[in-house]
């Protein structure tokens, strides 16, 4: 595939897992106990620092730290669509139908909020949104995008094994995934230096979703301004900032009320303008007492809403 990359290591053809992940899942479903995925290592899930990582067949996530730790993570997998999210009271049918014509009028798409608040839920939604005759590659740390499309390649990370060699990191995938002519590009969660890889990707006019922590959407905004700066001495703010303003369109942030329940807490876009190195945006969409509604905002690049053939005017005034 080149640079030395092995395809079984990096590539997952629908629900199918291959190579190590796949022995990864054979040893986790056969196992009686955690302790006996412990004492059973493999090349998927063993690290100098005893640190196991196991994922089943499901795409369950299974981590031990130390000896007496095993955390699981388990998706709901009835949240296939955006209608699945209107049903659950995560967002209004207004909001869905808005986001459904930003995914596919080819907007760029940030999900962000903190942990456990249903990110990976609603990419995986979004993803489902994307035309079918559109080549759609993702990378991740642990595959856990699940979504129906016909033509989709899933990335990989790989951790480095007990030698210390055979890593293969998230920055490497997605410029990897840049040489498989990607119609789209999906991120399954920004943390560290590869933010500067996709903000080049989105730069050079591929069309991308990913997933960020942060406590609000202008606060992911700032965070993709400085992860970047992860990536090398040479790369400056000066040329951050207004690449992340001209890049990302909308931000949609999640969170979790009083109830426990995940939903959207706004929906807003980047106008592209930059003053005193600050992001200006606008809500499209806000939370108050409890019911998303739409506020006053303008939607960003509102030009490929035409090239898509949307009427974006009658898409803002539609009712929740």
């Amino acid at each position: 595939m080149g640079r030395g990359l092995e395809p079984e290591s990096l590539l997952r053809s629908g629900p199918f897992c291959v190579g190590s992940l796949a022995r990864a899942a054979d040893t986790l479903q056969s196992a009686d106990s955690p302790q006996d995925v412990r004492e059973r290592p493999t090349s998927a899930n063993a690290c100098k620092r005893c640190l196991c990582r196991s994922e089943a067949g499901s795409g369950n996530r299974h981590r031990s730290a130390g000896v007496p730790a095993l955390n699981i993570r388990k998706f709901v997998t009835r949240f296939r669509g955006l209608a699945d999210l209107v049903a659950a009271d995560t967002m209004t049918e207004h909001a869905a139908a808005f986001l459904r014509a930003s995914v596919v009028s080819g907007h760029n798409v940030v999900v962000s909020g903190g942990t456990q608040c249903g990110k990976t839920t609603l990419l995986n939604a979004l993803a489902a949104e994307v035309p079918g005759t559109e080549r759609v590659v993702s990378a991740e740390e642990v595959f856990e995008l699940r979504f129906a499309h016909p033509d989709w390649v899933a990335l990989q990370t790989r951790q480095s094994g007990l030698e210390g060699t055979g890593e293969i990191r998230l920055r490497t995938l997605v410029k990897e995934a840049l040489r498989m002519r990607p119609s789209r590009l999906v991120i399954g969660e920004v943390r560290a230096e590869e933010c500067f890889d996709l903000l080049l990707a989105l730069n050079a006019g591929i069309p991308g979703m990913a997933t960020l922590h942060a406590s609000s959407a202008r606060q992911a905004l700032v965070k993709m301004c400085t992860l970047p700066l992860l990536a090398g001495e040479n790369i400056s703010a000066r040329f951050v900032v207004p690449t992340v303003a001209t890049c990302v369109d909308h931000v949609v942030h999640l969170g979790i009320d009083a109830h426990g329940r995940r939903t959207v807490r706004e929906i807003a876009a980047v106008s592209g303008r930059v003053e005193n190195d600050v992001i200006e945006t606008e809500t499209l969409f806000e939370r108050r007492d409890g019911v998303l509604v739409r506020a006053s905002g303008t939607p960003a690049r509102s030009e490929r809403f035409t090239q898509a053939g949307i009427d974006l005017g009658a898409l803002l005034r539609a009712e929740a």
